[in-house]
């Protein structure tokens, strides 16, 4: 089965993926990550204001088929939150790179993205 991993976006092992939009990361989990789980039923994510280190756990997704910890690929202050999925958790399965997203991180430093995955990294992991 072939998954959508964007080049644009660096990956945790952990399958959330990181999108540098400039003055923000925003973060949510692979396509990958979301077939894995099924249907995904509820989502717990940080307030804004909270602030998140990188590799440390931020929240919850629950599915069908199991409860996953989420983790920060990068530390810093959450800014913005998808309340969206609190409403419509299966935005995360429609369009995990998407209408999916979770926050959005103002990063410490962004060279932190320098140390987890590239999208080639993270498709010889899930390979």
């Amino acid at each position: 089965m072939s998954f959508e991993i964007p080049e644009d976006r660096r990956y945790l092992e952990s399958h959330e993926w990181a999108h540098d939009r400039g003055d923000v990361v925003r973060v949510g989990i692979t396509d990958f990550a979301q077939d894995e789980l099924g249907d995904v039923v509820f989502v717990e994510l940080p307030d804004e204001g909270d602030t998140v280190t990188q590799e440390d756990e931020f929240g919850v997704v629950e599915s069908i088929k199991a409860v996953s910890d989420l983790y920060a690929p990068v530390s810093g202050e959450v800014v913005d939150v998808n309340e969206e999925l609190f409403d419509a958790p299966e935005l995360v399965n429609d369009d995990p790179f998407g209408e999916g997203w979770m926050l959005e991180i103002d990063p410490d430093d962004t060279d932190e993205l320098e140390d987890i995955l590239t999208a080639e990294e993270y498709e010889d992991q899930i390979a």
